[in-house]
């Protein structure tokens, strides 16, 4: 099995992405599971994590509605208002449907960069745990210490951290980053995701080797139990397609043995998100 963590898929209007920008135009169309399922048979993969890419309940529908529909969409990390009164009601409606693994919100858009830490915030954190809910942290590098913040109140929510925390891979600085990373992975409810790294680099010129190092880093600091694999399809299209993404993973692991390449693959996934692959005709594992 290939699991591939995080991708996107939407339809596009400028009002709804606007910041999908002028330097984007790649990403200026719709991106549908019919064209990414193309993509899946090429590099092999055989089950996804769809994410939310807006903040929105209608898209949260829309995802696990094609969720539905498709089978290899294993789980969807939507977007539910986690500092509204009516996340109680939103909780039961939406975690009452199987593919539904986890929420995200847009916190490295937020102006306040210890946002995740205000208390009605946090209390949206605190009703997650009770439904099963992974919450998926986006952030910079800058948001890393009120990470470890947060999951330290909350030992028994599992969280994942998207893109490594986008560290600065296009300037060649492993610094605030690595330190704050070690930090955070400290915190066993902690995943992280080997994804988004070409988009961090040189969008043009990038090399495996100026990955590499950060793969490397992420490995270490969370162990190979807590690190899993994400295309960030169609973003990743502003420095790369699809199969040459998948292949910087598989390179990274091509030297580990079958055990360990397995978890990174696709048993960190599924035990993080608590994917059901019966779902799409795989054997559970």
């Amino acid at each position: 099995m290939l699991i591939d963590a995080h991708h996107h898929l939407w339809h596009y209007n400028r009002g709804e992405y606007g910041w999908i920008n002028e330097s984007m135009s790649v990403l200026k169309r719709d991106y549908l599971p019919g064209d990414l399922e193309q993509e899946l048979q090429k590099a092999g993969t055989t089950g996804t994590v769809a994410v939310q890419a807006r903040q929105s309940l209608e898209e949260t529908r829309w995802l696990l509605g094609l969720a539905d529909e498709y089978p290899f969409i294993l789980g969807v990390v939507g977007w539910l208002s986690l500092c509204s009164p009516d996340l109680d009601q939103q909780l039961k409606e939406f975690a009452a449907h199987p593919k539904l693994v986890g929420v995200r919100h847009l916190v490295q858009d937020e102006p306040e960069d210890g946002f995740m830490l205000r208390p009605d915030f946090m209390e949206g954190i605190a009703r997650l745990e009770a439904y099963g809910l992974v919450y998926d942290l986006l952030l910079f590098p800058r948001h890393l210490d009120h990470a470890a913040d947060l999951v330290t109140q909350f030992p028994g929510q599992r969280f994942v951290l998207d893109h490594l925390g986008k560290p600065a891979i296009r300037r060649g600085e492993m610094e605030p980053w690595r330190s704050a990373i070690k930090n955070l992975a400290g915190c066993t409810n902690v995943w992280c995701k080997l994804s988004g790294m070409v988009t961090e680099a040189d969008h043009q010129q990038w090399q495996y080797k100026d990955l590499l190092p950060y793969m490397e880093m992420a490995v270490n600091a969370f162990g190979l139990g807590r690190v899993m694999l994400g295309s960030d399809w169609p973003v990743c299209r502003l420095a790369a397609e699809y199969t040459d993404v998948m292949a910087i993973t598989a390179k990274f692991t091509d030297t580990f043995d079958k055990e360990d390449r397995d978890k990174i693959c696709y048993r960190n996934a599924v035990e993080c998100y608590q994917l059901n692959t019966e779902l799409n005709g795989e054997a559970k594992v």
